[in-house]
């Protein structure tokens, strides 16, 4: 079988793609820049330590020269190594398949306002925004759009690694301008707060063949955010959506896009609209539900890479949860059985330890 190279494993998603290709024998390269990352404690993992990504050359460069036995379908979990991946193919040769579109297309996508912009024009609903070029603009489309706003990064690549969020919550004039000032290296986007709590929040997971069929379709809603309201997913359940389905589906390819990724939509309360939140053309934090649903997103781009025909899956139908239990500084997060827990597995229990360890340790 081809290896497949997992990038940036210090969490639940990398963790989940992990095991979804080693239990079905796919030897498995799990590459990060840190040595305490949860996957390399994975039975089902080969840990490789690499530069840090935020070093392109560097990793890149290491890349170059990783052993492979044949051509190994990469897998990213997080946009600054699927943007260096992506930019740096060209120097790969034939060494990775890649379930991601190349750099051209990709690059639009990365672009928070070019995402707006293509879902305005394929009739898809979003939340009212602008994109001030200064403070004082800034200020003033706070303004006019009413308070609260979101101050977020149009290029969002570095951003949640240097602010440690994704976008500032403002509700006074001096908190816009002091975000846009902070975010002035990002192309920050001045937008209206939908209303709602995190139960608001509905995820497209799919992986969309080169031709774009629809091989793998996944549909849930966050219950729990960390932290609420402009956080990553905590607690999830499968639900499925039609409208957010075929909305996210026709995104993505007005977009021009195959491959894994994410659609998120907001039901807004005050017209019943699904608006959309943002596109991750990658692998998200919860696809591990996905997996226990039957839809198991690696392993489905992994087969279609690899060359083998597959019949499409939907999640349509199932109704499970998934949880990251337990989270330091948070209070316990358990469901009613049975549901999936984000790093508890019967078959891999090392990494449950760890995190358990490192719980009790703090």
């Amino acid at each position: 079988m081809n290896p497949a190279v997992v990038v940036d494993v210090g969490w639940v998603n990398g963790l989940a793609a992990i095991r979804s290709l080693g239990r079905a024998g796919v030897r498995v390269l799990a590459l990060d820049h840190r040595p305490s990352a949860l996957g390399f404690r994975s039975r089902y993992a080969e840990p490789v330590l690499t530069p840090d990504p935020q070093d392109e050359e560097a990793f890149v460069s290491f890349l170059e020269g990783l052993e492979l036995d044949a051509p190994a379908p990469v897998f990213a979990t997080h946009d600054e190594p699927l943007n260096a991946i992506a930019r740096a193919a060209g120097r790969f040769g034939e060494r990775f398949l890649y379930p991601f579109p190349r750099w051209e297309v990709l690059s639009r996508i990365q672009s928070k306002r070019s995402q707006l912009e293509a879902a305005e024009a394929a009739g898809v609903p979003v939340p009212r925004t602008a994109y001030p070029g200064s403070a004082d603009e800034a200020r003033a489309a706070a303004e006019e759009l009413g308070w609260p706003v979101l101050v977020k990064p149009s290029s969002t690549e570095g951003f949640k690694r240097r602010f440690g969020r994704q976008a500032f919550r403002c509700e006074t004039a001096a908190e816009v301008e002091r975000a846009y000032a902070d975010a002035e290296a990002y192309e920050p986007m001045v937008q209206e707060a939908i209303p709602g709590g995190d139960g608001e929040l509905y995820t497209l997971g799919s992986y969309l063949a080169a031709g774009g069929e629809a091989l793998g379709l996944f549909c849930g809603r966050k219950l729990r955010q960390t932290p609420p309201g402009i956080g990553t997913c905590r607690v999830g359940e499968a639900v499925w959506v039609e409208e957010v389905v075929e909305r996210g589906l026709g995104l993505l390819r007005a977009l021009g896009f195959h491959g894994l990724s994410q659609v998120e939509f907001k039901r807004d309360p005050r017209d019943g609209a699904y608006k959309l939140m943002e596109v991750n053309p990658r692998l998200f934090q919860w696809h591990g539900l996905a997996a226990a649903c039957g839809v198991d997103l690696p392993l489905i781009a992994y087969r279609d890479l690899t060359g083998e025909r597959l019949g499409p899956v939907s999640t349509n139908g199932a109704r499970r949860r998934w949880a990251i239990t337990l989270l330091p500084g948070e209070s316990p997060a358990p469901q009613r059985p049975p549901y999936v827990d984000a790093v508890f597995a019967r078959d891999d229990l090392k990494p449950a330890l760890v995190q358990v360890a490192r719980l009790l340790r703090r």
